[in-house]
């Protein structure tokens, strides 16, 4: 059992007790964000998910998320191990069971925090108990990809409740409905460019390896652009695995 940490204390019901497994020093970092979303992402959506959660902790950010299937595991595992993970279950009982490996490494590497002493199989409220503290403990919230009704919509009702400032990628029409009503309704910012987003808010802007072809694709781009500043090069990237090209776009792996 650890003392609450001060963000979780505004909440209108804070949690009456908090138990570790992991890295407590990370609590201290001066700027976690939190990044929650739907269990099923898209292929774009998980590609900019890992990228941007590896920005963030390359650039000395946690990021804060719940343990669960898509956009909250791949954030974990973008950011390993500057990142915190909030568990519906107690930490005894890694939940979902499908993520006990990655779960497990966050034990070891990472943070993992619950208010359960012993919850072995978390019930659906348990869940919107998790989502508060994950909002509650972060200085801004990023939901990448959503549905209307989601829980993560009620992560985003609470961010707002919180005045935490929110952020979306930005999809197509019939797409992420959910994040693109926060962004029609002037609740959500949209990230145009991960690394413009990651200078503004930390000051810094991180050049994958220091590699120009790597820093320029960070972004996900059109391979024509690409090819014609880069040529041939892209291919002997995408040999080596640096690089996916697909449907037209070139992505970091």
């Amino acid at each position: 059992m650890i003392p609450i940490p001060h963000p979780l204390l505004s909440l209108k019901s804070p949690p009456k007790t908090l138990f570790a497994q992991g890295d407590l020093s990370l609590l201290q970092a001066p700027k976690k964000i939190a990044i929650v979303g739907t269990r099923k992402p898209n292929p774009y959506t998980k590609l900019l998910t890992h990228n941007l959660s590896e920005l963030i902790a390359k650039s000395g950010g946690v990021v804060v998320s719940g343990g669960a299937l898509g956009v909250d595991i791949i954030a974990h595992l973008g950011a390993m191990p500057r990142t915190i993970m909030f568990s519906p279950s107690s930490l005894d009982s890694p939940y979902p069971k499908t993520n006990a490996s990655i779960i497990k490494q966050i034990y070891e590497k990472a943070l993992a925090l619950s208010e359960y002493e012993n919850n072995p199989s978390p019930k659906p409220y348990h869940f919107l108990e998790r989502n508060r503290l994950v909002i509650a403990l972060s200085d801004i919230v990023i939901i990448p990809q959503a549905d209307l009704g989601s829980g993560s919509m009620e992560s985003a009702k609470i961010a707002l409740s919180l005045n935490k400032p929110i952020y979306v990628l930005p999809h197509r029409l019939g797409e992420s409905e959910g994040t693109n009503s926060l962004l029609q309704d002037k609740k959500a910012q949209a990230i145009y460019n991960l690394q413009e987003w990651i200078k503004e808010h930390f000051g810094t802007l991180f050049c994958p390896q220091d590699d120009e072809i790597l820093s320029f694709c960070y972004n996900p781009v059109g391979f024509e652009v690409a090819y014609q500043k880069f040529g041939d090069k892209l291919y002997e990237y995408e040999v080596e695995g640096k690089i996916k090209i697909e449907n037209g776009r070139i992505y970091v792996c």
